[in-house]
């Protein structure tokens, strides 16, 4: 894996030696060139290891996305803001079945780098709640359920904000301990 600025680089140095080619009336080699520049200049800013992560993970495996992502050694010198945040966000998905305060952690760090999707932004703000729920802070999950809602446009997670509802509502209503007393009746002895 290159180092951002070294795609950045690779980009001009390709552009710079197409130019050369075109002037030479080598048009095939140029355009090849211009080619090549393009794909360094894409992976600048879709870093491969987070596209191939993220291709894991669409199959379901988290072994697979682990390893894509620990691939990534300095991610702040890898990656862009945003892609950090991405960096993130996957962490996050991979250590929340374990670890929740790292998770929250991840998460965290994800919304605050920046996520482009919104769809993206809500999956974080919901895994958020959720954690923040699991923690016993019912406003904190409550606050963060109505912005991931409110950033689930095409609804693509109103099942999952759904469920966190229910459950919410279900831990808020208080346990009531009718009939506890002799005989199955809740009046008082005599």
């Amino acid at each position: 894996m290159f180092n951002k600025n070294i795609k950045l680089l690779l980009f001009i140095a390709c552009l710079a030696y197409a130019i050369y080619q075109f002037t030479e009336t080598l048009i095939g080699n140029g355009v090849m060139f211009i080619g090549i520049g393009l794909l360094f200049l894409f992976l600048y800013f879709r870093n491969e290891f987070i596209l191939l992560a993220f291709f894991k993970l669409r199959k379901q495996d988290f072994a697979g996305t682990e390893r894509w992502l620990s691939k990534i050694k300095n991610p702040k010198s890898a990656l862009t803001k945003k892609q950090q945040g991405y960096y993130n966000f996957l962490k996050g998905i991979m250590v929340s079945q374990t670890n929740m305060n790292a998770a929250e952690k991840f998460f965290k760090n994800a919304i605050s780098l920046g996520l482009s999707m919104d769809h993206d932004l809500a999956m974080a703000k919901l895994n958020l709640a959720g954690i923040a729920f699991t923690k016993r802070r019912k406003m904190e999950a409550q606050r963060l359920l109505k912005e991931a809602q409110d950033l689930d446009k095409r609804d693509m997670l109103s099942e999952q904000i759904k469920m966190m509802k229910q459950q919410m509502k279900k831990a808020a209503i208080p346990n009531q301990h009718f009939g506890q007393g002799r005989g199955g009746r809740g009046g008082r002895r005599r």
